[in-house]
């Protein structure tokens, strides 16, 4: 959300998911689309047997690498400076859009003179991507006449992560592929309504819609609807709140359908932070590593017993409505009104649709949608009033940002906080498997899951794998400088030599012991996709 937002205006995806299959050209980068958006890599898959050419940008030699033109095959941590690569092939070659740069764009000039030194030969040093596939790459993409980039978080899970979503604009910028139909960027979600969650203002900068905290007349406008005070300044990030809890400066947390003692990274340092608080609620469906530490446990309500709205990655407001009361008897939004009122704030809703109805009246890019809309089909925001159809492609007049022109961010490699040495020579990258789901906590209790993928396994490549002395289906143990877990191995090619990969779905094999305590200094998002590893046969 922040980078796209500091470049383009809005944090969020600029085209429709069917647009997809209509691009010429898909750079697809740091997602294991086909296991981590499955939904999506339909529409993927239709732009291949469309003719689409593909290039795929990953660490890891994903399912989608079988099709794809390209495989920039990079090392963990390095995506700015292959980004800068390719700019500064398109720059060289003159396969950038002139026209497009002058009329709708500012600090060209800066970005020119920053990825002057990203020769192929240099990014080639710093990713370990060949500059005969760089500069093809750069050709695929700039010589598109409808090229969009499909990102995960392999770009934005390190402490360069917001850096890494600006250096995905500039390129897209620098080609002109945006603001119309079947370019532009997808930043693909984690979750289904991981979008209108941060829609609604969780985080501690924003009020719903994205509208600053520091601006006098935003909190105006929020505190006469509210009939409070509110605060100016940006509070605590989740992670920041972990830390102060640890320090005994943050006394009390309310935990909701999260599992930060399995998901979180540098797992022993969150335990120890949810342990020194002196409340802890955890409301969820099931039982989880959180709840362990809660002092009360409120039952959440699943999807079947929810009536309300998701919006999903490409802006689309769609209602979902329970099949079933909730078990426990309320669903999420009355238990919040009714602790709010004890506490002292009167908040009273008859109905969703009214939380709905107050969305709209002060978040602008909600403004035009209600339930009787989307009683009638889902709508993309922004939807700014009644009449408004919704908006499958933004920026297609102006950009967001002040002036209505996207911004060109001059960047640099930093490279990952923590880096292979002697001690720890293997680079751990976590991700998902295709049949789990998060911390499994649903997705383990599937018997059918389960015998599909049954247990977490060390993916190692065949070269480690020899001169380690491993053999497929042996017992490990992985260590950081933060703790250590044993699991099984399975030898893989789809693993680069020097790296090695585990998802987090398991209590038994808690992934998140070893991850890295680095994190992006503008978000706080972990750095998940880069630690510094030892392997050793059990």
């Amino acid at each position: 959300m922040a980078g796209l937002a500091t470049s383009l205006g809005a944090g969020a995806a600029s085209n429709s998911f069917d647009q997809i299959s209509e691009a010429d050209a898909l750079l697809i980068f740091g997602s294991n689309t086909t296991e981590g958006h499955p939904v999506i890599s339909i529409h993927v898959n239709k732009a291949i047997k469309n003719g689409a050419r593909i290039i795929v940008a990953d660490p890891r030699k994903i399912e989608l690498v079988k099709w794809a033109d390209v495989w920039l095959n990079l090392k963990p941590g390095s995506n700015i400076a292959l980004l800068n690569g390719l700019v500064h092939v398109i720059l060289k070659e003159g396969l950038y859009n002139r026209d497009f740069i002058e009329k709708r764009t500012e600090g060209f000039e800066d970005l020119k003179d920053a990825v002057e030194k990203y020769t192929p030969a240099h990014v080639h040093e710093l990713t370990g991507v060949s500059p005969e596939k760089l500069v093809e790459a750069a050709r695929i993409y700039a010589g598109a006449k409808n090229a969009m980039i499909l990102y995960g978080l392999g770009v934005t899970e390190h402490q360069t992560g917001t850096e890494n979503a600006m250096a995905v604009a500039n390129l897209a910028l620098v080609c002109g592929h945006i603001g119309r139909p079947a370019t532009g960027i997808m930043a693909l979600r984690g979750q289904n309504n991981v979008q209108g969650a941060s829609d609604m203002g969780p985080a501690p900068a924003a009020f719903t819609g994205y509208q600053p905290v520091t601006d006098p007349k935003v909190r105006e406008k929020f505190e006469k609807a509210w009939g409070v005070k509110l605060p100016s300044k940006p509070g605590l990030k989740s992670v920041e709140m972990l830390d102060e809890a640890k320090k005994g400066t943050f006394k009390g947390l309310f935990i909701l359908g999260e599992d930060p003692a399995h998901t979180d990274p540098d797992i022993s340092h969150i335990r120890q932070a949810l342990a020194s608080v002196e409340f802890l609620v955890v409301q969820d469906i099931f039982h989880t590593e959180t709840t362990r530490f809660a002092h009360v446990v409120l039952p959440g309500a699943s999807f079947a017993e929810k009536e309300g709205t998701f919006t999903n990655g490409e802006r689309r407001v769609q209602r979902i409505r329970k099949a079933v009361e909730p078990v426990s008897g309320k669903a999420e939004w009355e238990v919040f009104c009714e602790i709010a009122s004890r506490m002292g704030y009167q908040m009273k809703y008859n109905h969703p649709s009214e939380i709905m109805d107050e969305i709209a009246s002060l978040a602008p890019i909600y403004g035009g949608i209600s339930y009787a809309r989307l009683d009638q089909g889902s709508i993309q925001w922004p939807c700014p009033t009644k009449d408004h159809p919704g908006t499958a492609t933004l920026y297609q007049e102006m950009f967001s940002r002040p002036g209505g022109r996207a911004r060109f961010i001059a960047l640099e490699h930093k490279g990952s906080g923590e880096v292979p040495d002697a001690d720890y020579p293997f680079v751990l990258i976590t991700g998902r498997r295709r049949e789990h789901y998060n911390n499994g906590s649903m997705t383990r209790r599937s018997k059918g899951i389960m015998e599909m993928f049954p247990e977490e396994l060390l993916e190692l490549s065949p070269a480690d794998a020899a001169k380690l002395g491993i053999k497929h289906g042996e017992m490990v143990k992985v260590s950081s400088r933060r703790g250590e877990i044993k699991v099984k191995v399975r030898v893989f090619e789809r693993s680069q030599e020097g790296n090695v990969f585990l998802a987090f779905h398991h209590q038994d094999v808690l992934t998140n012991l070893l991850t890295s305590p680095h994190r992006d200094p503008i978000t706080g998002t972990p750095e998940y996709k880069s630690c510094a590893v030892r392997i050793e046969k059990l």
